[in-house]
């Protein structure tokens, strides 16, 4: 064939590829993103920022702290707390019906007139985790004080999740005081445990309601939140609504030798064996993949996105390795794509001069619903490769069902979420970390993990750190959020 047709074929090729990735680029609208729709018309709703604020900061002084030692919490500060509720709310609690749930964990009961209509569950966890001794003074106000200041409430809790559980007993009061009367049946949550394993609190909220036949329609629990300049690309606030969860699992890999006097070691050492086992663990990822639940977030996100990178998300049949590349550059993004590796305990001699008769190490693992524990251990002894060391699971429990984001409960979270933030993204999205709500799939049909609260990138440094707070503008935001849901949901 002549040059000149080759060429002309080239060109002709060139030219239909660039045709179909800008009609793809092009088709990849607005109108095709989550919440594009017209939204519905809400009521206003009057709320009293100083009495929410001031009730927040008053749930932050109690010390409901989960220690992961259970035999170190203090559960007279839980009892205080609930003893709190009953009188700082009590037409909640003159109202709805109470469930005490394991004794610390309660679930309000808000009869529905039409007993056929399923139910929805919101749910918070009240319990908080410690902070981390020696860094009080770092602080800006002392973390249990409950600081109001001219912007923010401040101390542990205030993100992880005490303003949830405190948001939604206000919207429960303000629902109340309009004489609201609910045709579908709303449960309310609020935990004790979530920080060491939701093991008493949500958990024995299922086996209640496993017991009395109550099936849930949806649930929503914490997880995301509205995030400001987090997604990289994306200018807009994008409120993830993540309708599942990672996994876990802790590995233990051990080594064992003959152990004796340092001074006269045989070949490599149980620690020198262990230590290239995690070496060629962690130079072994798994697979990541822009499919399933991680896929489709980027393809909501990706209408808001400019034009070149819409280029790519339109086109990840062409393009999907590059992405996966340049998203596997950041913790986050990497987080996103796949099962994550993390070592994070070491042991092996008790003194310098001694060989190790025993090396330890645990491995923890966030598992991507596109593995599997048993996929993911099979990785782990095919990347060591090495008989000498020992592969053991402590423990693990399997990433979450990925539920439904085109049905009524998720329109109706995503549609609020708009009204409530205004100009915002939203899409469906994965939680990398353990929540309650991985508990709920075993009743309810559809489980959500959002915080209708917005935060920046200063502000993450407080979930589980220092300097934890919550803007006083949010947590009228999330007041108002929950009285539009609960309104939205019941009727």
């Amino acid at each position: 064939m002549p040059i000149k047709k080759i060429i002309t074929s080239l060109l002709i090729a060139l030219a239909l590829l660039i045709l179909i990735l800008l009609f793809r680029t092009l088709s990849m609208s607005l109108e095709s993103a989550v919440g594009a729709t017209t939204a519905a018309v809400y009521e206003n709703v009057e709320l009293d920022s100083k009495k929410i604020s001031q009730h927040l900061s008053q749930a932050v002084a109690f010390k409901t702290i989960s220690q992961q030692n259970q035999t170190e919490i203090n559960y007279a500060e839980f009892t205080a707390f609930i003893d709190w509720l009953a009188k700082t709310y009590p037409k909640v609690h003159a109202k709805l019906k109470l469930i005490r749930i394991n004794e610390f964990t309660l679930l309000y009961q808000w009869q529905g007139q039409d007993l056929s209509l399923p139910p929805v569950l919101l749910s918070g966890h009240y319990d908080v985790v410690p902070v981390i001794p020696g860094t009080e003074a770092v602080w800006t106000h002392p973390p249990f004080a409950g600081v109001i200041d001219d912007l923010h409430i401040w101390g542990r809790g205030t993100l992880d999740d005490k303003s949830a559980v405190i948001a939604m007993l206000e919207a429960l009061t303000v629902l109340i005081e309009q004489n609201f009367v609910p045709k579908r049946t709303i449960y309310v949550a609020a935990t004790h445990d979530e920080e060491i394993g939701s093991e008493q609190g949500a958990a024995g909220i299922v086996e209640w309601m496993k017991a009395n036949s109550v099936q849930p329609m949806w649930s929503l629990d914490e997880g995301s939140f509205v995030l400001n300049g987090l997604i990289p690309g994306v200018a807009k606030p994008v409120a993830s609504i993540n309708v599942a969860e990672k996994g876990f699992m802790n590995l233990e890999l051990k080594v064992s030798s003959e152990g004796g006097h340092s001074s006269m070691p045989k070949g490599h050492t149980a620690v020198g064996i262990l230590s290239t086992a995690i070496h060629n663990l962690q130079n072994s990822p798994l697979e990541g993949s822009l499919e399933g639940v991680t896929g489709d977030m980027f393809d909501h996100l990706a209408p808001h996105m400019p034009f070149i990178q819409r280029v790519l998300f339109a086109n990840k049949w062409l393009f999907s390795g590059l992405i996966e590349h340049k998203l596997a550059e950041s913790a986050g993004g990497n987080a996103m794509l796949r099962t994550t590796i993390a070592p994070t305990m070491l042991s092996g001699s008790i003194k310098a001069n001694i060989l190790p008769i025993n090396a330890r190490a645990i491995i923890n693992f966030r598992l991507h619903p596109s593995d599997s524990i048993e996929s993911v251990v099979e990785h782990v002894t095919q990347s060591i490769n090495d008989p000498r060391v020992t592969v053991s699971m402590i423990e693990g429990s399997p990433a979450s069902q990925v539920s439904d984001y085109d049905n009524a409960g998720f329109q109706k979270i995503a549609a609020i979420a708009k009204h409530v933030h205004g100009e915002i993204a939203v899409t469906p999205g994965l939680t990398i970390a353990a929540t309650d709500s991985r508990k709920y799939e075993d009743v309810a049909i559809d489980n959500y993990r959002f915080n209708p609260m917005s935060i920046h990138a200063e502000d993450v440094a407080g979930f589980h750190g220092t300097n934890e707070r919550l803007s006083i503008g949010n947590m009228v935001k999330a007041t108002e959020f929950y009285v539009q849901l609960m309104k939205s949901a019941a009727r």
